[in-house]
């Protein structure tokens, strides 16, 4: 539990964005709360899952999130303020293979699970396997508020208001800015992941249990579109120490060059470090960064997908 938290919100979660939701708590703008928040799976993997598991998933149990919590005076055109203190992660963590998601799901279409044990208080590098160590950076991977739109939406898809953004540099420390849509913001938070790389490639990053402490404010007279965000400093330290294997794609469609850039780069760990391509995959997933490298030179765009030396040291 958090001493110097105003609440702790455990137990109430949801699946999907409604802002007939009634809130689980009120809070003042300014207050400190403690979230309890499930992994992707909501529970479904442990330690003991392998991937025969992976089949029998219910998905109307995916990406549960904690709240809604109601800030006190948020109004549609406000601008709700999530400074992200600190993560208490679990020690436990699972990256999968679900056939029918993630970038190359046409390639890769049968089940596959990878279950992690990492130590929750050192945060050192998760073991892969003999051959790799992944370097951890907790942070959640859904963050959002209710949207205006009656009834009952997805929680998948990421919203101009926040939700599945999957963006791992919404780490401790980072401020988030979230643009609001009704009467008291409606905040909720899940999704928690270990450790992820830019694209969350195969669909998962180190899908993990923990509890999140945030504070959440109210920003008065700010249009804001959509979501933005400032970091505390660096945010590939923990991965830049080694440098990075890079490989790319090129075409005229973006999401081509991106599938191009990640098979690459599958087929080069599969050569050089002796990987099955499903572990070259998972691994690309939640420590490998794909970036828009070149976006002007038309008909042609680069794209470029990073993997970190350090985790082979």
């Amino acid at each position: 539990m958090c001493k110097h938290c105003d609440y702790t919100i455990h137990g109430a979660h949801h699946h999907g964005w409604d802002n007939s939701l009634p809130p689980v708590q009120t809070v003042a703008p300014g207050s400190r709360l403690y979230f309890q928040c499930l992994d992707s799976s909501g529970g479904q993997f442990n330690r003991d899952s392998t991937t025969a598991d992976v089949p029998n998933l219910d998905f109307g149990k995916i990406n549960p999130v904690t709240g809604p919590v109601y800030v006190d005076g948020a109004q549609p055109g406000d601008v709700l303020k999530i400074q992200i203190e600190a993560f208490h992660p679990s020690g436990f963590g699972w990256t999968a293979n679900i056939p029918g998601f993630g970038l190359l799901a046409d390639q890769f279409k049968d089940p596959y699970l990878k279950i992690w044990d990492y130590d929750p208080d050192t945060l050192a590098p998760a073991l892969f396997s003999d051959l790799g160590k992944v370097p951890l950076k907790p942070f959640a991977g859904t963050i959002g508020l209710a949207p205006a739109e009656a009834g009952l939406h997805s929680v998948v898809p990421p919203r101009r208001m926040g939700g599945n953004l999957d963006i791992r540099d919404l780490a401790a420390g980072t401020t988030l800015y979230l643009p609001v849509e009704v009467e008291g913001a409606l905040f909720s938070i899940g999704d928690t992941h270990a450790a992820q790389g830019d694209g969350e490639v195969c669909g998962t990053a180190i899908e993990s249990p923990m509890d999140v402490e945030v504070t959440l404010d109210l920003v008065k007279g700010e249009t804001l579109a959509f979501p933005r965000f400032s970091t505390p400093g660096p945010v590939t330290r923990h991965l830049d120490a080694k440098g990075y294997e890079v490989t790319t794609g090129i075409g005229s469609d973006m999401m081509q060059g991106a599938r191009d850039a990640v098979s690459g780069m599958i087929d080069f760990l599969g050569r050089t470090k002796g990987l099955s391509a499903e572990d070259a995959y998972l691994l690309c997933s939640v420590c490998g960064d794909l970036r828009i490298s070149e976006i002007v030179d038309m008909p042609n765009w680069v794209v470029s997908f990073y993997f970190p030396n350090v985790v082979f040291e």
